[in-house]
């Protein structure tokens, strides 16, 4: 675990790098940390049958995959790329393909309340992540030197990302998937994987906040980032929302039109965003975004009021 830990440290120091000298490093810390995870399952072999069936199919699966990465450090890019992605979607496979994945293994189906847990816990490192990245983009920028504007921006995207979190938590977060079904848990896994990756872009695009007054348009690939990551994650969120337990509730406040509605503003928001002032892009922004924090507090509001009215 220990040298997990170090692998990862190697990885993170050459991702600002990993399109250039950088990416030997990435791969092989990538290639060693899925070598580790196979000797892991290996040395955790147990006596009774479907124990040792799993932790060998595991401890295969990862060597393999292991040897993948490894080679694609050395490839020419963009094939190595290829090969790298390709070794990324295995590991996916190799959980949920039917009769040949570890997931038939009922030892090997996650505690559900575990499972809901850890993707709440990682929904908070990535958005404390964006923080750290607005801060941090300011901070090299010199909070002295930008105007008003560029620090009503910076206010905008600090609100944004808490309004993420609110949403997640708000609809799916800590929800246990409904069954342990495969069908299910699969996909919970997949919306989840959307989810967290357009909550990165949304972070990371977060940071064009910086570099524009009110009446500049906002960075184009930043807008473009953010508003597709902005749609994704609605989008994810619908859908999560029909996987978890008790989503009657959910569903009634956080409605598919409402969700709709976010995706649509967030989709127009792509489109206009190069040719607009950014005090309307985050116009446009806040009103896809926030709405799915008032809407949903109005009708609890309403829907108690009615209740204590009979």
């Amino acid at each position: 675990m220990a040298l997990q830990i170090v692998t990862m440290m190697v990885i993170a120091a050459a991702i600002t790098d990993v399109g250039g000298k950088g990416w030997v490093y990435f791969a092989l810390g990538y290639a060693l940390n899925r070598a580790l995870t196979a000797y892991l399952y290996w040395r955790a072999r147990c006596v009774d049958s479907a124990g040792n069936e799993l932790a060998q199919e595991q401890g295969r699966n990862f060597f393999v995959l292991a040897g993948l990465f490894a080679v694609s450090a050395f490839l020419p890019k963009p094939h190595a790329y290829w090969v790298f992605g390709a070794g990324v979607v295995a590991i996916q496979l190799q959980y949920m393909l039917p009769r040949v994945g570890t997931l038939r293994f009922e030892r090997f189906v996650p505690s559900l309340g575990h499972i809901s847990k850890r993707f709440g816990l990682l929904m908070l490192i990535l958005l404390g992540e964006g923080f750290f990245k607005l801060v941090l983009t300011l901070a090299d920028k010199g909070i002295y030197k930008v105007g008003a504007g560029t620090l009503f921006n910076v206010t905008m995207g600090g609100l944004s990302l808490f309004a993420l979190a609110w949403i997640y938590f708000d609809s799916v977060g800590n929800a246990k998937p409904k069954s342990r079904h495969v069908d299910v848990l699969v996909g919970y896994w997949l919306g989840h994987i959307a989810i967290l990756w357009s909550a990165v872009a949304i972070s990371v695009a977060l940071a064009g906040e910086v570099y524009v007054g009110l009446q500049e348009p906002y960075p184009e690939g930043y807008g473009a980032l953010g508003s597709v990551g902005l749609a994704v994650f609605l989008a994810a969120l619908w859908t999560l929302q029909r996987m978890v337990a008790n989503d009657d509730a959910n569903c009634h406040y956080h409605s598919t039109g409402l969700r709709v509605f976010g995706i649509f503003m967030a989709l127009v928001l792509l489109a206009v965003h190069p040719f607009v002032p950014s005090i309307f892009g985050n116009a446009l922004w806040g009103l896809a975004l926030f709405s799915q924090i008032v809407v949903p507090i109005y009708r609890a509001v309403r829907s108690i009021g009615t209740a204590d009215g009979h």
